[in-house]
């Protein structure tokens, strides 16, 4: 908001300049000399009695007379001063221009802008109201442009920010040919249809994945999305396959890597298969605690004015952090399907063996549900408030309530 009013003032403060710049300098002098004047005039008329003698038209009699009166006249002039005109800078002018020009200015901005937009504290249901006001202009304008590939990927992913997947995935539909290539778009577009048809990915979904990962073998979400499906279908060999590349790609230590780590752990657990090094216990530390002193337990609810925006297969997720951290400390999943849902945070769901969640004081807790079912929030996630909590805290509530913009 300052920038915006150190830029409005600077740009009235020029018009003014320019506006008063005639007027800014020394006050202008106009000399007008009277005898000057009358000299010319005596001249003039003395000449003309001088053509009428000489003409004929006028006595000598007469032109001497005329003569005379006009040496009489010329006497009387030289007589009077000089007459001096100043012109000077127009004050009252001036000030009335340099504040009728601001307030001007100030009321057709009320009248023509956005004021709304200067003020920090920004509603979210306004901007959620923008946001479905823009989209809907869009898919009229797209109507009569049926052809107009780009924008219905581009209304595609609109609709998934705001939840609406089922019009998200007609959307992509329409997009046709524009998203073949694109591993991101294909991706999301895989998500959606997973999410309309009750969280699975097969059929569809898993085509797309396919479709997403020959566009480009690395995308991160297809990746995630691929090791899903896999697991779905109980291929744990290809599952984990599929997440070990993933986790090449992810920046070790990130809070998707130390997410993706949990799930592997999981996965490994699941199949009956050793845990690799880097998910495996240090050597003398003890395995997982059992849910104790050293656990929290509670529930994830769903906030009345949001339950039309979660998809059954979305992911519902409870992240224990340390204060101050971003990496999780502690993870649990769950589908959004069984909302509300009991979640028990201990040392079986820690991120890292070396950092237990057994070993902390207190926590910050939040739930989120996620679309992409990724570690990292995105736009239009489900979130809750972030709590603080002690360790052994028992039936701790997170009521998702907010959408992630």
């Amino acid at each position: 908001m300052t920038g915006f009013l150190v830029g409005a003032a600077l740009a009235v403060a020029l018009v003014l300049v320019l506006l008063l710049r005639p007027f800014l300098g020394k006050n202008i002098a106009v000399q007008a000399s009277q005898r000057q004047l009358n000299a010319a005039i005596f001249r003039e008329e003395l000449a003309k009695l001088d053509q009428d003698l000489a003409e004929g038209t006028l006595a000598r009699e007469d032109h001497a007379q005329a003569r005379a009166e006009l040496q009489r006249r010329a006497l009387e002039d030289t007589r009077e001063a000089d007459a001096a005109t100043t012109m000077r800078a127009p004050r009252r002018t001036m000030v009335t221009v340099a504040l009728i020009v601001p307030l001007l200015a100030g009321g057709l901005y009320l009248m023509l802008g956005n004021p709304a937009s200067m003020s920090a504290q920004v509603d979210p249901h306004v901007q959620q109201q923008d946001l479905e006001r823009l989209v809907g202009s869009l898919a009229k304008k797209l109507e009569k442009e049926p052809d107009n590939l780009q924008g219905w990927a581009m209304l595609a992913r609109s609709y998934k920010v705001l939840g609406r997947m089922t019009e998200a995935e007609l959307a992509f539909e329409r997009a046709g040919s524009f998203i073949d290539n694109d591993a991101q778009m294909l991706a999301n577009y895989a998500d959606v249809a997973a999410s309309n048809a009750g969280g699975s990915l097969k059929g569809k979904p898993a085509q797309l994945i396919a479709k997403a990962l020959k566009a480009d073998p690395e995308n991160p979400m297809a990746l995630w999305l691929s090791g899903t499906e896999a697991l779905e279908r109980q291929d744990f060999d290809g599952a984990l396959a599929t997440w070990d590349r993933l986790m090449a790609l992810l920046p070790p230590g990130s809070e998707d890597a130390n997410m993706l780590q949990g799930a592997i752990a999981e996965v490994r657990s699941r199949a009956g298969k050793p845990l690799t090094a880097a998910a495996a216990p240090a050597a003398g530390e003890p395995q997982a605690a059992a849910p104790g002193g050293g656990s929290i337990t509670g529930t994830v609810e769903m906030a009345a004015a949001l339950k039309d925006k979660a998809a059954p297969g979305d992911t519902v997720m409870v992240i224990a952090r340390l204060p101050g951290s971003r990496v999780p400390v502690a993870v649990v999943r769950a589908s959004a399907s069984q909302l509300p849902v009991k979640f028990t945070l201990d040392d079986s769901v820690s991120m890292n063996p070396q950092s237990r969640l057994s070993a902390a004081k207190e926590v910050e807790v939040e739930a989120r549900v996620s679309k992409s079912g990724m570690a990292q929030a995105a736009a239009g996630d489900l979130i809750s408030s972030v709590q603080t909590v002690k360790v052994g805290a028992r039936d701790v509530t997170l009521q998702v309530g907010k959408v992630r913009q």
